[in-house]
């Protein structure tokens, strides 16, 4: 065995053992919801990476598909007593057909007319989560949805939803992992350094930015429904613009179009998130949520100024070299 892949396994084997042990090892059960609420994010940006870092394509409307997932999951479980594996599927299959509807219209827009129509659709749904009356509860949000019961085992406490996101996450980063690898990935990254070179090579541009704008979709619904689920209750607060910017933050601060970016910007957002909910209140009485919009959009420029690459970009770059080498050897 090569001894580059030997070391990775290694890596791999400690990594796992170390997410086994976690919750054993925290005596706080709010640094495990912390973790949770980052490995839930996680799912939301890893699709958002997808569309920005292969595809291209920018977009400010990722909350809004988070709280089409939440709010369906709610909606059918607290209202029409659905299952709720069965209403966790709904809120997945909802979240792309809204994502086919808006995504046709809109991906014929260029840069930043394209962004300025994800963020009034985000605004738009997030005006329905609040006058949407009895359906969504209006600004009170919606109380009493289920915990998460697969076969009869109920995720009711937070070490069980802790291994649960683990192993969805797992299971979306080996996913996203082959379609880096495929040809759909290869022909992403084509239109994102150049669509018209991509046309001009018989790629059908307009179909696969759809498909990674569903796909984008997709994930953000799942990561909706599992946030309801956790929550056990929603409101449209965590669904607004802020939390758009912070998605697009967490993609790039990561970096786009990498694999472990995400749950890179995630980590760093999240925890810079809980630093400034203890400390402008200090500075700033009185503070309200948005001097974080402004800290959060005075990085985001930053980082697209300074890296645009992201902080995993390098790591990115080092995993590409080595492949060729094992390729090469091969």
């Amino acid at each position: 065995m090569h001894r580059g892949s030997l070391t990775k396994y290694l890596l791999v084997a400690a990594v796992t053992v170390c997410f086994l042990v976690l919750p054993f090892l925290l005596k706080s059960n709010y640094l495990l919801s912390i973790i949770i609420v980052i490995g839930i994010y996680t799912l939301v940006v890893e699709g958002l990476g997808i569309l920005m870092g292969y595809a291209g394509q920018v977009s400010f409307g990722q909350a809004a598909f988070f709280g089409i997932g939440a709010y369906a999951v709610a909606i059918l479980t607290t209202r029409y007593h659905w299952g709720t594996i069965s209403a966790l599927l709904a809120a997945i299959v909802l979240s792309s057909l809204v994502g086919v509807v808006i995504g046709k219209p809109t991906l014929k827009l260029k840069e930043h007319y394209l962004a300025l129509a994800t963020l009034a659709f985000g605004i738009l749904i997030n005006i329905f989560f609040n006058e949407g009356g009895e359906l969504t509860g209006g600004p009170s949000g919606l109380t009493g949805i289920p915990y998460l019961n697969i076969g009869g085992f109920v995720f009711n406490r937070d070490i069980k939803f802790y291994y649960l996101i683990c192993v969805v996450v797992l299971l979306v980063f080996l996913g996203v992992r082959n379609l880096d690898r495929s040809r759909i990935g290869r022909t992403l990254r084509a239109i994102r350094d150049s669509e018209v070179a991509a046309e001009a090579n018989g790629i059908n541009t307009a179909a696969l930015k759809l498909q990674a704008f569903v796909f984008s979709a997709f994930l953000a619904g799942l990561g909706g429904g599992i946030y309801a689920y956790y929550i056990t209750f929603i409101s449209p607060a965590p669904f607004n613009f802020n939390m758009s910017i912070q998605f697009v933050l967490m993609a790039v601060i990561g970096g786009l179009g990498t694999i472990w970016g995400p749950v890179l910007g995630v980590v760093l957002v999240v925890a810079l998130g809980e630093v400034l909910r203890w400390l402008v209140p200090l500075v700033i009485p009185q503070a309200g949520g948005e001097y974080q919009i402004i800290f959060f959009g005075l990085i985001l420029v930053l980082a697209m100024i300074f890296k645009p690459e992201g902080l995993s970009s390098g790591w990115r770059k080092k995993t590409d070299l080595d492949e060729a080498g094992e390729n090469t050897k091969i």
